[in-house]
Protein backbone atom coordinates (compact mmCIF):
# COMPACT_ATOMS: atom_id res chain seq x y z
CA UNK A 1 0.00 0.00 0.00
CA UNK A 2 3.12 2.22 0.02
CA UNK A 3 2.51 5.23 -1.97
CA UNK A 4 -0.86 5.80 -1.56
CA UNK A 5 -2.85 8.45 0.26
CA UNK A 6 -3.77 8.60 3.47
CA UNK A 7 -7.40 10.03 2.54
CA UNK A 8 -7.74 9.51 -1.02
CA UNK A 9 -9.67 11.97 -3.46
CA UNK A 10 -10.90 12.09 -7.04
CA UNK A 11 -8.02 13.98 -9.17
CA UNK A 12 -9.81 17.43 -9.57
CA UNK A 13 -9.05 16.39 -13.43
CA UNK A 14 -11.75 13.34 -13.41
CA UNK A 15 -15.06 13.68 -12.92
CA UNK A 16 -17.46 10.74 -11.87
CA UNK A 17 -20.67 10.31 -12.92
CA UNK A 18 -23.32 7.59 -13.36
CA UNK A 19 -24.34 6.83 -16.87
CA UNK A 20 -27.48 5.44 -17.52
CA UNK A 21 -27.36 4.07 -20.58
CA UNK A 22 -24.39 2.00 -19.95
CA UNK A 23 -25.45 0.97 -16.06
CA UNK A 24 -22.53 1.75 -14.85
CA UNK A 25 -19.82 4.96 -13.52
CA UNK A 26 -17.57 6.42 -15.55
CA UNK A 27 -14.31 8.96 -15.30
CA UNK A 28 -14.72 11.94 -17.40
CA UNK A 29 -11.67 13.73 -18.58
CA UNK A 30 -10.91 16.08 -21.06
CA UNK A 31 -9.96 13.28 -23.53
CA UNK A 32 -12.36 10.79 -22.80
CA UNK A 33 -14.22 8.48 -20.45
CA UNK A 34 -13.22 5.73 -18.07
CA UNK A 35 -15.69 3.03 -18.16
CA UNK A 36 -15.71 1.48 -14.37
CA UNK A 37 -17.29 -1.94 -12.88
CA UNK A 38 -19.50 -1.44 -10.07
CA UNK A 39 -16.96 -2.68 -7.36
CA UNK A 40 -14.26 0.20 -8.97
CA UNK A 41 -17.28 2.56 -8.82
CA UNK A 42 -18.33 1.89 -5.44
CA UNK A 43 -14.67 2.22 -3.91
CA UNK A 44 -13.99 5.46 -6.17
CA UNK A 45 -17.42 6.81 -4.44
CA UNK A 46 -16.02 6.63 -1.39
CA UNK A 47 -12.44 8.70 -2.30
CA UNK A 48 -13.46 11.90 -1.40
CA UNK A 49 -10.66 13.03 0.69
CA UNK A 50 -12.50 12.35 4.14
CA UNK A 51 -11.80 8.81 4.23
CA UNK A 52 -8.53 7.22 5.54
CA UNK A 53 -8.30 3.47 3.45
CA UNK A 54 -9.26 1.77 6.62
CA UNK A 55 -12.44 4.06 7.18
CA UNK A 56 -13.35 3.41 3.26
CA UNK A 57 -12.53 -0.35 3.76
CA UNK A 58 -15.04 -0.63 6.79
CA UNK A 59 -17.81 1.37 4.89
CA UNK A 60 -17.91 -1.14 1.88
CA UNK A 61 -17.51 -4.09 4.58
CA UNK A 62 -20.54 -2.40 5.97
CA UNK A 63 -22.67 -1.72 3.02
CA UNK A 64 -22.17 -5.10 1.30
CA UNK A 65 -22.23 -6.67 4.70
CA UNK A 66 -19.06 -8.93 4.26
CA UNK A 67 -15.67 -9.06 5.74
CA UNK A 68 -12.20 -9.66 3.70
CA UNK A 69 -12.42 -6.61 1.06
CA UNK A 70 -9.13 -4.72 2.09
CA UNK A 71 -6.80 -6.54 -0.45
CA UNK A 72 -9.16 -6.09 -3.04
CA UNK A 73 -9.93 -1.94 -2.44
CA UNK A 74 -6.14 -1.66 -1.77
CA UNK A 75 -5.38 -3.58 -5.18
CA UNK A 76 -8.04 -0.31 -7.15
CA UNK A 77 -6.71 2.15 -5.10
CA UNK A 78 -3.08 1.58 -6.18
CA UNK A 79 -4.20 0.81 -9.25
CA UNK A 80 -6.19 4.37 -9.41
CA UNK A 81 -3.03 6.09 -7.82
CA UNK A 82 -1.32 4.77 -10.54
CA UNK A 83 -3.35 5.71 -13.22
CA UNK A 84 -3.52 9.50 -11.50
CA UNK A 85 -7.47 9.13 -10.89
CA UNK A 86 -6.74 9.99 -7.46
CA UNK A 87 -4.21 11.92 -5.24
Amino acid sequence: MSGLPDKPKLNRHFRMQWEETQQNHVLLYPEGMIRLNSSAGEILKCCDGTQTIDEIVTTLETKFNTTGLRKDIEAMLTHAFQENWIV
